[in-house]
């Protein structure tokens, strides 16, 4: 099996849609010896906010020497990039590798297994292959019921934050999404909540309790934002001074913030952790699609809030650093997103708008987006292809002198910046 038949069987799974539970999981990861047992885990679940704090704390964990595993979802991409070794994705071989090794044991069972269950099942076994230290975890939906919640070593749990999103599947309450989150924490565990939605850590606060786990919460109000541009950020909090972090974005500071909390929790329970790593980690840290600069002439930014508090947190960044002026926007959404929102919010700082149909059969047509622009009084033009509205973005941005800004799914992301490259020349 190479590569190219790895993925063709894992994205080609047909089989229908299975109740939520982790018993096909399971089932599979026991027939392969349970390799996630023998790795130790820092389990991340939340709304908004995952991927960069693995990013960043899997980066400092590198940098003290770990040999760490990061597991994140969706790719952005490559598909390689959702399981990583000290930042390096899993070689085209050693995904063929495993994959075929799991497969004949995946179409044995009675109770197929999902995509996302048979993707974690590889990178459980790429993991303890390579003998991780630790593991940073990403949650793929919820907690409770997601893939990754069989892990039974988990040293630390983290909730980012709970917003509506998902519902449903999650439930249409912050409550029930809380208690979807709050399913990852484990018995005896210290959880860290980054979250400020009393509700949600009302929720989060019974369940540690019954689960005699330490609970957490980070507190943001003693940070002193020293400078802050599209060259990076500086920052003091607590004992650390003049903290570097690159990936853009104001939001990124209070991500920066809750790993810098977690390496705390970490070190009580004698994880090694100096503050020299924890200042490289953090420099060095590099996430995709979430404020990142993708053309500097003329200057476009791809971010991936995609739902309203991740749309909330880019137009707050586009305001800090834009000030008054007005961007270009180019979005595209999912269908079932609180898309009259998004485009409300957007139209806070959008000169004009120009909507796209991302490449996912849930996503919203462009020319349905459009609509709700022009509802809300908003100047906005819908494009067939993703191509074309790029290169008509690109080209006004350069006449007008604007700069412009990606904002929307993730699924539109490699379409974009591949176009962006090519109109950028």
């Amino acid at each position: 099996m190479n590569k190219e038949e790895a993925l063709e069987y894992i994205h080609s799974i047909n089989w229908t849609f299975c109740k939520p539970g982790l018993e096909r999981i399971r089932e599979l990861c026991e027939k392969l010896g349970n390799p996630q047992n023998s790795l130790k885990f820092i389990h991340v679940a939340g709304t908004n906010g995952k991927g960069s704090l693995c990013s960043m704390l899997s980066s400092v964990l590198k940098e003290q020497g770990y040999t760490v595993g990061l597991y994140t979802s969706p790719y952005i991409k490559c598909f390689n990039e959702r399981m990583q070794i000290n930042g390096e994705m899993i070689s085209d071989s050693e995904l063929a590798e495993i994959t075929e090794k799991i497969k004949p044991i995946a179409d044995s069972l009675e109770d197929k297994p999902t995509e996302f269950e048979l993707v974690t099942a590889i990178a459980f076994e790429y993991f303890k292959k390579h003998r991780c230290d630790y593991v940073v975890l990403e949650c793929g939906l919820g907690g409770r019921l997601d893939s990754t919640n069989i892990i039974e070593n988990s040293v630390l749990s983290v909730i980012t934050g709970i917003a509506l999103d998902h519902t449903s599947i999650l439930g249409d309450t912050v409550e029930k999404i809380a208690y979807e989150k709050a399913g990852i924490i484990k018995e005896g565990v210290p959880c860290l909540w980054c979250g400020d939605n009393a509700e949600a850590y009302g929720v989060i606060s019974n369940v540690a309790k019954e689960k005699n786990a330490p609970l957490f919460k980070t507190e943001k109000s003693g940070v002193n934002i020293k400078n802050a541009t599209l060259d990076g950020t500086f920052f003091d909090f607590d004992d650390y001074n003049n903290v570097k972090i690159n990936l853009l974005g104001t939001y990124q500071v209070s991500n920066a913030i809750n790993v810098l909390y977690a390496v705390k929790l970490l070190q009580k329970s004698g994880v090694k952790i100096n503050k020299e790593s924890v200042y490289k980690g953090l420099e060095k840290a590099r996430w995709q699609a979430r404020f990142e600069k993708i053309s500097d002439t003329p200057l476009a930014i791809f971010d991936g809030g995609h739902n309203p508090q991740g749309v909330d947190s880019c137009v707050e960044s586009i305001k800090s650093y834009f000030g008054n002026e007005r961007v270009y926007v180019l979005t595209g959404v999912m269908a079932d997103k609180d898309y009259t929102y998004i485009s409300n919010k957007i139209g806070e700082i959008a000169a004009c708008v120009f909507c796209i149909t991302p490449n996912n059969p849930r996503a919203l047509d462009a020319r349905e987006y459009k609509k709700e622009f022009l509802r809300q009084n908003i100047t906005a033009e819908s494009y067939q292809s993703i191509d074309e509205a790029v290169c008509a973005a690109l080209e006004m941005a350069k006449r007008m002198n604007k700069s412009l800004v990606c904002l929307g799914s993730l699924y539109m992301y490699s379409q974009v910046v591949d176009s962006v490259k090519k109109h950028s020349k």
